[in-house]
C-alpha cells in the first residue's frame, strides 16, 4: 500500500480506510481564517456503494488501496457463479452472483467487461454504458396502440424486465442503458 497526503486526493482514488475500501467521490480543500486547513470527503464503499463523508486534516497521511482492472469476457454460467475469462492471460475465474450486483442483469454470453480486483478480491464490476439484449418475453402491440409515450413491460433475456413502447415485439434487440436499466431504443 503506499501512503499518500489528504492534499494529493482525487476523484476516482480508492482508499483503503479502517472500515474498509472507498473510492473518492468528491472532495473539497477548505482553508478557514482561523485554524489549520482540512479537506472535507465523500467516499463510496467499493463493497457495498454506500456513501460516507469524511473530514482529514491537511497533509494526513492516507493509505492508498492497489486496485487493478482487468478487461474479462464474460463465458458462462455454472451454477450459481459466473465464469470470467481473462482477456490477456486465457485465465479463467469464477465469480459468485453477490459479488456483481446488479451487473447479473445486464450480463450476455461473450459480452466484455471490467472487473475490479484488490488484491486477488473482486470487489466491484464496470460495464459498459448500454448493451444489446433479446426481448425473451412482451405483449404483442396491437393495431391501434398509437398512444404517444406508452410502454409496457418486457422481459429480456438475461431476466430483466424493462418498460419498452408499444410497437417493440418479441425476439427484437433492445438497447438499455445499464447504469437506470432502462430502454434506449432498438438496435
Amino acid at each position: 500500500m503506499a501512503a499518500i497526503s489528504s492534499n494529493d486526493l482525487k476523484n476516482g482514488i480508492t482508499l483503503q480506510v479502517e472500515d474498509g475500501l472507498f473510492t473518492v467521490v468528491e472532495f473539497q480543500h477548505v482553508k478557514p481564517g482561523k485554524g489549520g486547513a482540512f479537506v472535507r470527503t465523500k467516499l463510496r464503499n467499493a463493497r457495498s456503494g454506500a456513501v460516507i463523508e469524511r473530514t482529514y486534516r491537511a497533509d494526513e497521511r492516507l493509505e492508498q488501496a492497489i486496485i487493478d482492472k482487468r478487461d474479462m469476457q464474460y463465458l458462462y454460467r455454472d451454477g450459481e457463479d459466473y465464469v470470467f475469462m481473462d482477456q490477456v492471460s486465457y485465465d479463467q475465474v469464477s465469480v459468485a452472483a453477490g459479488r456483481l450486483g446488479d451487473a447479473v442483469n445486464f450480463l450476455k454470453e461473450t459480452g466484455t467487461v471490467m472487473l475490479i480486483l484488490h488484491g486477488d478480491e473482486i470487489v466491484g464490476v464496470e460495464l459498459p454504458a448500454s448493451v444489446e439484449l433479446t426481448i425473451a418475453e412482451t405483449e404483442p402491440g396491437i393495431q391501434g396502440d398509437r398512444v404517444s409515450g406508452a410502454r409496457k413491460a418486457a422481459t429480456l433475456e438475461t431476466g430483466l424486465v424493462v418498460q419498452v413502447p408499444l410497437f417493440v415485439g418479441p425476439g427484437e434487440v433492445i438497447k438499455v442503458d445499464t447504469r437506470t436499466g432502462e430502454y434506449i431504443t432498438r438496435a
